[in-house]
């Protein structure tokens, strides 16, 4: 029997044995349904437009649901309407009432419609469950026509006048929206997100907004996510890339209009300094279109010189700071002629693409000018001080982990990194030699310490952390990153594209291997016969013949290029992994176009071998652990060792 004291303190939710049995009762129901859709994303790199319509759609089941509802009842061009409809119902129900479609009987139609599909969708949660999902106002009225009994001519006069009178008071357009959002809730029961929510795509605050409503989420970090989260710790070389970035990818909407970060300093340094350079190396790629800040192309490529000579100072400083990082080979500013416009890499000269540096002092190179540092200083207080940079922020960190282990799934963003014997690599730090697991426990309050910690009281402890996740964002040994170096200096400076290379940590070659993969499930505590291993990071190169599914389908990789960036090299728009009850599928994307049907082609690539229940699941263990206290509590009730109340 469990603690006497527990028990009492148990005995407080539930009085007596009348309340405990009857829990126990709805507990075992529970357990006894199959498992909620989980649904896995990587890499979304502020493609808000894509990922927005990837998670209504439920990256095709909506249109599954559809056509499982109505077959060949309702024509394709009547299931994509409806399909959208789901989708984005306040914009489509804006445009039927200016077409003078969103009549009364069209409002009807649409209501029963939604309401079968609901049905279908809900089939395998309880009633209690579904209720928690639908909207206060109409929970209600929802509830009763979803459980119409088709047999009862009361009760269909009943459904009729619930209709009639949502359709009288003019609710039908909010009634509508209501069960739209429902059936969206109800087809993803969980949403994991590997990694890189921010950077290359337009408005990564727009996603991070979507997931802040969604009801159950979490983020494994990925590397650009942790540069944010350093950049918003006040890291001076986070800071730096984070803007270099987003200069170079045109994505001036998301600093400005989406996190209030203060762009003017910089702009009218850069025209000052590079007024009359043309910045050939720094023009940006121009993916999107900026919608409130739009920058001219010319005073956007001396935006990126001028911060990425700040970007390569300040990662020179911290460097030196820190030679366990053992980084030395990046220091390239002091490998510079400058009188001979060369740079000496590996003992090899190589001319230079561009050789303006009115900023750098040839004896000093690392040191930034006065006007750098009054600019840096400026930026860094944007950034500290957004508060809606640090709402998101702080959301990553209340959903974020650098891994996660969730119904026999290891999900990470990156790697393990690993030597080429497929043995984990050890890597030593102040702190001591950490590998595996440890590594990643290690980082990850390492992540934790640098935001949190109090500057005034712990500055050297912050600083250090600080530092790190400007490491995880780009160095060799990281679990996010898994490259054994940032090429930033040789991608904008060099025409050798030999040295652009960046080789990946043996983790991805190895990661075909099945024995190594198993290596790694049971170093988590996972049990390879029935485990998986999730993770993003490297796009998947479909068009070159590579696949999601490695390891004899233990190992997915799903990033397979969301991100405009990655769609030519790919050749698709990214994947999502969908786990429900029955089988594991891949749903592969196309680059979205808001002007045709963009449902993801899904494929199944594991079938489970019987349904699994909640029972099975991570969240069943633990209600079966309450069945088991509330057992112990009837006990306790039966036998005098607890007095009954009510």
């Amino acid at each position: 029997m469990r603690d006497l004291d527990y028990l009492k303190l148990l005995s407080k939710e539930f009085p007596n044995e009348r309340k405990a049995g009857a829990e126990i009762i709805n507990l075992r129901a529970i357990c006894s349904l199959p498992k909620g859709t989980e649904y896995f994303f990587s890499d979304l790199h502020g493609e808000y437009r894509s990922f927005i319509h990837l998670l209504r759609s439920s990256s095709g089941i909506v249109r599954d649901k559809i056509q499982e509802t109505f077959g060949n009842l309702l024509s394709e061009k009547e299931q994509l309407e409806l399909a959208n409809l789901i989708y984005y119902p306040q914009r489509i129900l804006e445009n039927y009432s200016v077409n003078g479609e969103n009549t009364p009987e069209w409002q009807k139609l649409t209501i029963n419609r939604l309401i079968r599909i609901c049905k279908v969708a809900s089939h395998k949660y309880t009633r209690s469950k579904v209720r928690k999902k639908m909207p206060a106002d109409y929970g209600y009225a929802i509830d009763e026509l979803l459980h119409l009994d088709e047999n009862d001519a009361d009760k269909k006069l009943y459904y009729k006048e619930i209709l009639n009178s949502i359709i009288d008071i003019d609710r039908g357009d909010t009634f509508i929206i209501a069960l739209c959002e429902l059936i969206q809730n109800l087809t993803i029961d969980s949403l994991h997100i590997i990694g890189d929510i921010f950077d290359r795509g337009p408005r990564a605050d727009f996603i991070m907004d979507e997931l802040m409503r969604f009801h159950d989420v979490d983020i494994q970090w990925g590397n650009h996510d942790v540069s944010w989260m350093g950049a918003a710790a006040g890291n001076l070389a986070c800071i730096a890339t984070v803007l270099r970035i987003a200069t170079s990818y045109n994505t001036f909407d998301v600093l400005e209009d989406g996190y209030g970060i203060n762009l003017r300093p910089l702009s009218m340094f850069a025209a000052e300094v590079y007024g009359n350079d043309p910045c050939d190396c720094f023009k940006p790629h121009i993916l999107d279109e900026n919608l409130y800040d739009e920058v001219n192309p010319e005073l956007a490529a001396k935006m990126c010189k001028a911060i990425s000579i700040i970007e390569f100072k300040v990662e020179g400083q911290l460097i030196k700071r820190h030679p366990e990082y053992h980084l030395e080979n990046r220091l390239l500013l002091d490998k510079i002629d400058y009188q001979n416009g060369t740079v000496n890499i590996d003992g090899k000269d190589y001319k230079l693409k561009d050789t303006n540096f009115p900023t750098i002092d040839p004896e000093n190179p690392y040191e930034l000018s006065a006007e750098e540092a009054d600019l840096m200083n400026v930026l860094k207080f944007s950034f500290v001080h957004s508060q809606i940079l640090e709402k998101h922020i702080r959301f990553i960190y209340s959903t974020g982990s650098m891994y996660k282990i969730c119904n026999n799934n290891l999900l990470f963003h990156g790697c393990i990194p690993m030597n080429e014997d497929g043995t984990f690599m050890q890597i030593k730090t102040p702190h001591g030699t950490f590998a595996g697991k440890a590594l990643l426990d290690f980082v990850g309050q390492k992540i934790v310490d640098a935001y949190f910690l109090d500057e005034k009281l712990q500055f050297e402890e912050k600083e250090e952390a600080a530092d790190l996740t400007w490491y995880l964002w780009c160095g060799p040994n990281s679990p996010l990153f898994g490259k054994d170096k940032m090429a930033t200096f040789e991608r904008i400076f060099l025409n050798e594209k030999e040295l652009f290379v960046e080789n990946y940590n043996p983790y991805y070659a190895l990661s075909d291997n099945e024995q190594v993969v198993d290596n790694i499930l049971r170093e988590f505590g996972l049990d390879p016969e029935v485990s998986h291993i999730i993770n993003g990071h490297v796009p998947v190169k479909v068009k070159k013949g590579e696949s999601p599914v490695k390891a004899n389908g233990k190992l997915f990789i799903i990033d397979g290029g969301l991100s405009k960036a990655y769609h030519t090299q790919t050749g698709i728009a990214g994947y999502t992994l969908i786990f429900n009850s029955k089988h594991l599928a891949l749903a592969e994307h196309k680059p979205f176009d808001p002007n045709r049907e963009n449902t993801p082609e899904i494929k199944v690539v594991e079938k489970m071998k019987e349904r699994i229940l909640v029972k099975d699941t991570d969240n069943g263990k633990e209600l079966l652990s309450q069945i088991d206290d509330l057992k112990d509590l009837l006990d306790a009730y039966q036998n005098g060792l607890i007095k009954q109340k009510g």
